[in-house]
């Protein structure tokens, strides 16, 4: 099945396209989406779908043992994919088409996306929005502007004894640590060839595993 997922409420648009066996249950398919999407695994998880859950144990949510082929997906069927229940990150997911497998190629494969993955535990969407318009806030410009003209100085005027300076080695190393957060904060760039890598290795394999 050629399948596409999407996070919802997120812009620019997060999405990945991959292909997975449809004898695949929906547990595995919570292990590919975690790989390809770039999360960790370590929180609640459920599917749903014809008005019914599939999911975490803990949700008393049915089981998601249930495979494709036995849900009677279809060409543009849809369903919803939750991850991390407090705040949920919430995934459409869409039946794009059932492709013959090619012989001799390797799947789950992921065959297109875009967009970083947000870091986990970041508060949700909004949060997440709200941490991206930081990186060119003011206090964004004044940290690099710091760290330009500190460098500057120690580099290229030879200065080193600049940083013996408490209060200048103390405005740099802030300087630093805030821009540090606000990259960190704008999540895990998608690289198809990394989770590609990543799925032949089989992490999906043990991510389906690590919230029961």
């Amino acid at each position: 099945m050629q399948i596409k997922v999407w996070l919802l409420g997120v812009s620019p648009m997060v999405w990945r396209r991959v292909l997975v066996p449809s004898s695949f249950p929906l547990r595995k398919l919570h292990g590919v989406i975690q790989v390809v999407m770039g999360w960790e695994g370590i929180h609640l998880y459920q599917f749903c779908l014809y008005a019914a859950r599939y999911g975490s144990g803990e949700l008393s949510a049915s089981s998601p043992e249930v495979t494709l082929t036995a849900l009677r997906l279809r060409a543009g069927s849809r369903f919803v994919y939750e991850y991390d229940l407090n705040i949920p990150w919430r995934h459409e997911v869409r039946i794009e088409n059932q492709i013959e497998p090619e012989h001799g190629k390797t799947y789950p494969v992921c065959v297109g996306g875009s967009g970083a993955c947000p870091p986990e535990d970041c508060g949700g969407p909004d949060a997440y929005l709200s941490g991206l318009s930081d990186t060119v806030s003011m206090a964004a410009l004044e940290d690099l502007d710091a760290m330009a003209e500190i460098s500057s100085q120690v580099v290229l005027e030879r200065r080193a004894d600049l940083l013996d300076d408490q209060e200048t080695r103390s405005r740099l190393e802030r300087a630093i640590d805030c821009s540090k957060a606000r990259e960190r904060g704008q999540g895990r760039a998608f690289s198809r060839r990394m989770v590609n890598t990543r799925l032949r290795k089989g992490e999906h394999l043990n991510l389906m595993h690590q919230q029961c």
